[in-house]
């Protein structure tokens, strides 16, 4: 479900420079409702990187404190780049993920952007609002009757590249062209 998306961001980390050693992946804690999500992304994200020949570690955060500790983290694991994982707990702090990266001086790309219009270097992935229209169209069929387990599997086939080059600029890092050209949106 998350492959194409998570295999994208690993990939634009690594193949244009941005995050050449070692990435790191800032997931949510185990104990989330929604860890069986996180792990699926986890495991989707190693494959990717593997793939590339690159190592992934896995930060874990579920609270502020968590992903204080979790960024104060990066610079002595010398991570060359951040992927944030897809959750409703991290949507929430888009804007403090951006800052604390920005800080940290380390790249980082998340699903929505509203990470990168925070400050954040990129976003990758669907659009939010389409997330929730597609819920709603599941939610109206349920109500009006229909049983879940007959309703197809859905998701969003949109995928945006937001690329924040003001963030690029503080960071020291070029966008190359090529990269620049399939952006949706470049933030100046």
């Amino acid at each position: 479900m998350w492959a194409p998306k998570a295999a994208g961001r690993v990939f634009i980390l690594r193949r244009w420079s941005i995050g050449d050693i070692c990435s790191r992946h800032l997931a949510r804690e185990k104990e989330s409702c929604l860890s069986r999500v996180a792990d699926i992304q986890a495991r989707e994200l190693q494959a990717a990187a593997s793939t590339l020949g690159r190592q992934l570690h896995i930060l874990h955060a579920s609270s502020r404190r968590d992903i204080d500790t979790a960024f104060a983290n990066l610079v002595p694991l010398q991570a060359s780049g951040l992927m944030i994982g897809s959750d409703p707990f991290f949507n929430s702090w888009s804007e403090q993920l951006a800052v604390l990266a920005l800080r940290h001086a380390v790249p980082a790309i998340y699903e929505f952007r509203a990470f990168a219009a925070a400050g954040g270097l990129m976003s990758y992935g669907g659009r939010i609002t389409d997330l929730y229209r597609l819920g709603g169209v599941y939610a109206g069929r349920i109500v009006g009757g229909d049983k879940p387990a007959d309703m197809p599997v859905q998701q969003e086939t949109r995928v945006e590249l937001i690329i924040n080059l003001k963030t690029a600029r503080t960071l020291g890092l070029t966008i190359p062209l090529p990269l620049l050209g399939r952006a949706n949106e470049v933030i100046e």
